[in-house]
């Protein structure tokens, strides 16, 4: 069975958490309107999210692997070894997404630091809310 990968992340318009039900083996995001409950399917949703996400990652691979090295307080050859082999294989990667979802703090983690997605009942990826990156204090 797949998992909605970013179950809690997704809003509707309204700014209304969109819940996840499955039809069948399928997570869909739902979508309340006028009363109505609409079934997205998840799988096209987050499909489109990795994507926007695939292509900013593959346009940016060595500085992100810079800053995944700064966040760990590493600085070795073994470890931007496996940083950039992750980079590299984002299909795989994300393949294993679909199938055991982000962890429920990962998902916490994000929403606090703002990453939200809004859709509408027609499956449309209205509006992409990144982390704002943290200011840089220094002159």
């Amino acid at each position: 069975m797949t998992k909605a990968i970013f179950e809690g992340l997704v809003f509707d318009e309204q700014n209304h958490p969109a819940a996840v039900a499955y039809v069948g083996a399928d997570p869909t995001y739902v979508i309340i309107e006028d009363g109505f409950r609409f079934h997205v399917d998840a799988r096209s949703i987050d499909d489109r999210i990795l994507e926007i996400f695939r292509a900013q990652i593959n346009g940016n691979r060595d500085e992100i692997g810079a800053g995944v090295m700064r966040m760990m307080g590493k600085d070795d050859l073994f470890s931007k070894a496996a940083i950039m082999s992750t980079l590299q294989n984002l299909e795989k990667e994300m393949a294993h997404l679909r199938e055991v979802g982000l962890p429920l703090q990962a998902r916490e983690y994000l929403g606090m630091m703002g990453l939200r997605f809004v859709i509408n009942r027609h499956g449309d990826v209205l509006d992409i809310g990144l982390p704002a990156a943290p200011e840089d204090d220094e002159p």
